[in-house]
């Protein structure tokens, strides 16, 4: 490994799409991090640009496993290259930063997160809010218990407007792309085992992703083993714009975190008041998260300190994704044990 006294933490990047050109742009941005190298088979052009853009050397994926200089590799790649990544980076010995999810097949999800606890390399996932400030300060201030107990949680997901029907065969449609990410943070706040799965979910909006095997529109319903409730709303419309809400009911006070808007201007006129739309989308809503998951996994490979956010979350994430799926399927509960698998 890099000796990060003195020298950078030389990182790789594998994707040179939306969210791997963020990833790529922060770390090359990054004090302690220098960008080494980009992969991207798929994307040549786009690879060469982002590659000009923040000076790292456009490889091969042999290149960065066989270069030892290489401390750790971000996975932002698509989704179907994940559990192979993965794998080569516990065999290579590499610190790894994946997005989620691990793989759209459960069975690969728990034979590679075992894989990579068994190589015992440093390994953290992408779920960004929980890097997110004020989603942090929410899980912070409901763990101090100056509030008291949390028993509801409500958190609403809709996006601008639906993804190109083309996008679900490769993402994982909505439940494995999108709702992971509340179900995730469903777990961070709530910090107990998650005991009833339920789902439902109707296609209201895009006829092409219903066409694709999708839907656009989803309730999920989670029980904890004390009887602790959570809602999940998703939705692939949001009339607003991007819609990022969260609603914390303890036993003496209520959290919320509110949408963040593009600016602070707020028209007064006759007719009422205009104030402005949220966040463009999630690249803008969660920059400052995304700056904070390139500092922490830095600090992962440099220092030890453990993510927000690692590869049993992945895994268990995954778990009540695959439980929604089937009550969405069946119409009933599903009732969740940690061994429990689709």
């Amino acid at each position: 490994m890099t000796d990060t006294k003195n020298t950078p933490l030389r990182i790789a990047v594998f994707g040179a799409g939306r969210i791997g050109g963020v990833h790529a742009r922060n770390a090359a941005a990054h004090p302690a991090v220098t960008l080494s190298h980009l992969v991207d088979p798929v994307a040549d052009a786009a690879c060469a640009a982002l590659a000009a853009e923040t000076g790292a050397q456009v490889a091969g994926a042999d290149d960065v496993f066989a270069d030892d200089r290489v401390d750790g590799i971000v996975i932002a790649s698509s989704t179907d290259s994940h559990a192979d990544l993965l794998r080569r980076a516990a065999d290579a010995g590499k610190a790894v930063f994946c997005e989620k999810p691990i793989s759209l097949d459960f069975a690969q999800v728990e034979e590679v997160a075992e894989k990579v606890q068994e190589a015992g390399i440093p390994a953290m996932l992408g779920f960004q809010r929980r890097y997110d400030a004020s989603f942090r300060a929410a899980r912070d201030r409901i763990a101090s218990g100056a509030g008291g107990r949390l028993e509801h949680l409500i958190m609403q997901s809709r996006d601008p407007g639906p993804p190109p029907a083309a996008y679900v065969a490769t993402s994982g449609g909505m439940f494995r792309d999108t709702a992971i990410h509340d179900l995730d943070m469903a777990r961070f706040l709530l910090d107990e085992d998650i005991a009833t799965v339920y789902a439902v979910g109707s296609c209201l909006i895009s006829p092409e992703l219903g066409a694709a095997g999708d839907i656009d529109t989803l309730m999920i319903t989670l029980t904890t083993r004390s009887g602790r409730l959570a809602q999940v709303v998703n939705c692939r419309r949001g009339p607003m714009g991007y819609d990022q809400r969260l609603e914390a009911l303890c036993a003496g006070e209520v959290l919320f975190v509110e949408n963040r808007p593009r600016t602070t201007l707020r028209v007064d006129t006759p007719d009422g008041a205009l104030a402005p739309p949220p966040e463009n989308y999630f690249i803008d809503r969660f920059a400052q998260a995304y700056r904070d998951e390139m500092d922490a996994f830095a600090s992962m490979i440099a220092e030890g300190t453990q993510p927000l956010a690692g590869m049993r979350d992945g895994l268990e994430a995954q778990r009540l994704v695959e439980a929604a799926i089937v009550s969405h399927e069946t119409g009933a509960a599903v009732q969740i044990s940690p061994d429990w698998r689709p």
